[in-house]
């Protein structure tokens, strides 16, 4: 009996690589603790600001989708999360995407092409091939970086269904951001200068950790104070909730609770939350503030916000305060010599927007800021006459790739967040979508003044923490799809 089926098994595996018998889970949970490691290397290399570490994370989160999709059709499995789940999102992305593709085409209408393409045929004395976009090498890479970004949030989404994986996700998030803080904290108290990398822009008395300037790392290290916050007051609420109702069992039960249980997770909350402080940062740490009230409020608005979260927020809220007392002064001191705005940024933006309004449709070419704001550029700018990126997101997306298509890019991350504030006003396991609201307002907030979006660290740990955030707000019956 045992031979023949031996017998039957061969048969029925016959054809299939061996690795195709390695059951669907245990494949998931390799491509899964892979990914994790993913996510744990962006930061290491100047925020993956550079064009190696974008090319290696191409191949990584890439390969890792495709080895995925290979496995579910060796298995002839399903999709934990179908895509008819998140449609209007995919196909905007999908439109906004192959709309940046087509910027790159030589073959486009000759009316559309730039007239700087024409320019430079005369120049040369040789024709070259005219484009929309400005410049398509800068265009390329931009779309190399967005579809990498497309298969980390894919892989999120598809990976992040189940619960325990969500909560294990989630917890590597914040040791993750506990261990960039340390090495942020190392590199101001023992090396030189304070700087882990020489093309880090760093002052000694600021931390940015491995990343190229204290702005970017302040946006990192918020996703990971946001996250920590959330996984430390649910150790502490599942605590209380078996204290009883008196409000003196439930302080005797905090205390308890903090010396047992969380003590980890409120030590490296307390660590990311001084390295933050201590970036100087002010639009991160204001969009970090901002994002803390939203996860507060969405807590309450998940029916959450008994008397034991009271009694959370309110330790919370005083623990906060005495930190930003001890370690706040750096913040204080940007904001009392620089104030809250700078007028160069804001000069930049009007030069930014008038370049979308001489382009509307048409863009001049996904990503390629950096070769367009020199066409515009006045003396309106002072210093900044090599402004490489526009300090804010929106302005350079409208720019690149015009304002119908740029709209739907920024649409289809906006529904996908939409539904993680949903997600965190439901029942259920909702503490992976409330951070995942929390966290956008984070980022959504500060890529209104900066670029930490466009540094593929930031980008690539945001579109994971969305796409498990989306995951545990759906709750499908899964297909082929």
């Amino acid at each position: 009996m045992a031979a023949t089926a031996r017998r039957k098994h061969r048969r029925r595996h016959a054809g299939f690589p061996l690795w195709a018998s390695i059951s669907a889970p245990r494949i998931e949970t390799v491509i899964f603790v892979v990914f994790i490691a993913g996510l744990g290397w962006v930061p290491l290399w100047l925020g993956s600001n550079r064009a190696i570490p974008w090319a290696i994370n191409a191949i990584v989160f890439a390969g890792l989708a495709a080895v995925y999709e290979l496995s579910l059709i060796v298995k002839s499995g399903a999709h934990p999360i179908p895509i008819r789940f998140i449609r209007v999102s995919a196909i905007l992305f999908a439109l906004a995407a192959t709309w940046a593709l087509f910027q790159n085409a030589t073959w486009s209408p000759a009316a559309w092409q730039h007239p700087i393409w024409q320019l430079a045929s005369e120049a040369l004395g040789r024709p070259i091939p005219g484009s929309i976009s400005v410049d398509r090498d800068l265009t390329a890479i931009a779309l190399l970086r967005l579809m990498t970004s497309a298969s980390v949030f894919w892989l999120a989404l598809q990976l992040g269904h189940d619960p325990s994986r969500a909560r294990f996700f989630l917890w590597s998030i914040v040791v993750i951001g506990g261990i960039y803080a340390a090495i942020g904290f190392f590199a101001i108290g023992f090396i030189p200068n304070g700087a882990i990398f020489t093309e880090i822009d760093h002052s000694p008395r600021f931390v940015s950790s491995t990343f190229v300037n204290k702005n970017n790392y302040g946006t990192y290290a918020g996703i990971g104070f946001i996250s920590a916050v959330a996984v430390t007051q649910q150790l502490y609420r599942r605590e209380l909730a078996l204290s009883g109702i008196p409000l003196r069992f439930k302080i005797v039960s905090l205390l308890n609770t903090t010396v047992e249980k969380t003590a980890l997770p409120l030590g490296i909350t307390f660590v990311i939350l001084v390295a933050l402080l201590m970036t100087g940062s002010r639009g991160a740490i204001m969009a970090t503030a901002l994002a803390f009230l939203v996860l507060v409020l969405s807590l309450r608005g998940a029916g959450r916000f008994g008397r034991s979260e009271l009694v959370l927020s309110g330790v919370a809220a005083a623990v906060i305060v005495v930190v930003f007392i001890g370690f706040g002064d750096r913040i204080l001191e940007r904001i009392g010599g620089e104030g809250i705005s700078d007028l160069d940024r804001l000069q930049a933006y009007a030069i930014t927007i008038r370049s979308i309004l001489s382009a509307p449709f048409l863009g001049f070419g996904y990503g390629t800021f950096m070769a367009t704001f020199p066409m515009f550029h006045d003396s309106t700018v002072g210093l900044w006459n090599f402004l490489a990126k526009a300090h804010n997101t929106y302005l350079e997306v409208f720019q690149g790739l015009g304002l119908i298509f740029g709209t739907m890019l920024i649409i289809s991350v906006v529904l996908l967040v939409l539904r993680c504030f949903s997600g965190a006003t439901s029942s259920g396991n909702t503490t992976v979508a409330i951070v995942a609201a929390s966290v956008s307002v984070l980022v959504g907030v500060h890529a209104l003044v900066d670029f930490s979006l466009q540094i593929q660290a930031v980008t690539l740990t945001y579109m994971a923490v969305l796409g498990v955030g989306v995951a545990q707000t759906t709750d499908p019956t899964p297909d082929n799809a």
